[in-house]
């Protein structure tokens, strides 16, 4: 095969791996769709300009389409995706802003290597069996208390878990994902780890599909890509993913510790045992609480929810799954998840109560977009890149040309 053929082939196999039509290709590239048909015929050379922007379109490495040998390429991460996510195909939206969010990963990455930096995950990897349904939630329950432990965060909650996925190594930004999608892991050779946000969840919800992700980093690394879907919630994986993110979230410890800070979560008769050093002798007495002081109310759960930065229902659940409540104070619980909210709403207007906002979802690439700049003012600052990469990339995540510059040279001593 002739290397213009070769071209045109896998210029052909690559839009319609990306669900693209050739009249959607021509539009993007300003051509009549007959330009493009005889480009994928190999009848009519394709200019650089050209393939620069078909390169951007497909989300594919230049070297994809200019490998000299008649090998098919190895598969790429936006097909992947397309395969797990069927709707990338049928819905623009999606389909567009995945291919960006896929370029800005490579962006990352390519800057990561000119750095001398290594893609493999910083995290370790807690990959096991599961036997069964209760075999998932111990080994979230377990993952989630180690993997805090091994960061050193102790019961305290998670001030940002965007920065906690970002300092560890994965990719993580917000972006249009189908309404049943709440996030997206993926492992692949070209990117490293990334994750998939749905931005149209609240900030809340998102921050639990975080740490639901990240146990997907943590315990399904094998795996190419991991959907979490509203379908898909009883399979073993996504149920442990789930328990590692409450335990990850509201550590029983910390549940523990704040429920005794506002008065509850003793029982309501309880003996207590003392030394008595003038006797030398052992002394106590039986400690009787007040009469309903130790009930659990949905102020208590909204207080609860707003220390750790979780929605009410999550709260209420925690709760129950570390006994603090029976099934039937649960079910009451959850009846009032109306006023909870708008409690949440008073306690913290900053997010609401579906988490309408919140630091790091006030910037559409979130932690992306600051490691991306970092990566690429430090390469400038060593010339592993140019002053035009510095200031193209710059423009990908929304920094004007003379900011970016005045950033960049600030960092060199030269």
């Amino acid at each position: 095969m002739t290397s213009t053929a070769r071209l045109a082939e896998r210029l052909r196999r690559a839009r319609e791996e990306c669900g693209l039509s050739q009249q959607q290709v021509a539009d993007a590239l300003g051509l009549p769709r007959s330009a493009l048909s005889k480009i994928e015929g190999g009848t009519r050379a394709v200019s650089t300009l050209e393939l620069t922007k078909l390169v951007d379109l497909y989300a594919f490495p230049a070297s994809y389409f200019l490998a000299a040998d008649d090998d098919p390429p190895p598969e790429d991460v936006v097909h992947v995706l397309l395969r797990a996510i069927p709707e990338m195909a049928r819905d623009a939206e999606v389909g567009d802003a995945l291919r960006f969010s896929v370029m800005l990963y490579r962006e990352g990455a390519s800057l990561r290597r000119l750095l001398g930096r290594a893609l493999e995950p910083m995290v370790p990897n807690y990959a096991a069996p599961v036997a069964s349904t209760s075999d998932a939630l111990r080994q979230g329950e377990t993952i989630a208390l180690e993997e805090r432990r091994r960061l050193g965060l102790g019961d305290v909650p998670i001030s940002s878990m965007a920065d906690l996925v970002g300092n560890q190594g994965i990719w993580a930004t917000a972006t249009h994902l189908p309404d049943g999608l709440s996030g997206v892991f993926v492992n692949h050779s070209t990117i490293g780890l990334g994750v998939f946000l749905n931005r149209r969840h609240g900030a809340v919800r998102r921050r639990f599909a975080f740490a639901h992700e990240y146990a997907h980093a943590l315990l399904d690394r094998g795996r190419t890509v991991t959907t979490s879907r509203r379908d898909n919630a009883s399979e073993r994986s996504e149920m442990r993913a789930n328990a590692f993110a409450a335990a990850f979230l509201m550590p029983p410890g910390g549940v523990a510790y704040e429920l005794r800070r506002i008065g509850k979560g003793r029982p309501s008769r309880h003996a207590q045992t003392f030394f008595d050093a003038a006797n030398d002798a052992a002394a106590g007495a039986v400690v009787r609480e007040r009469p309903g002081s130790q009930q659990i109310t949905y102020a208590d759960v909204a207080e609860l929810a707003c220390h750790f930065k979780v929605g009410f229902e999550a709260a209420v659940w925690r709760l129950k799954s570390l006994r603090h409540t029976s099934t039937a104070e649960s079910a009451a619980l959850l009846e009032q998840r109306d006023i909870g909210n708008r409690y949440i709403r008073i306690l913290d207007g900053t997010r609401g109560g579906s988490g309408q906002t919140d630091a790091w979802d006030s910037d559409h690439h979130g932690g992306l977009r600051g490691q991306l700049m970092y990566l690429a003012i430090e390469a400038f600052r060593q010339e592993a890149i140019t002053r035009g990469r510095l200031l193209e990339i710059g423009r990908r995540v929304d920094i004007d040309d003379g900011e970016m510059l005045d950033l960049a040279w600030a960092a060199r001593p030269y």
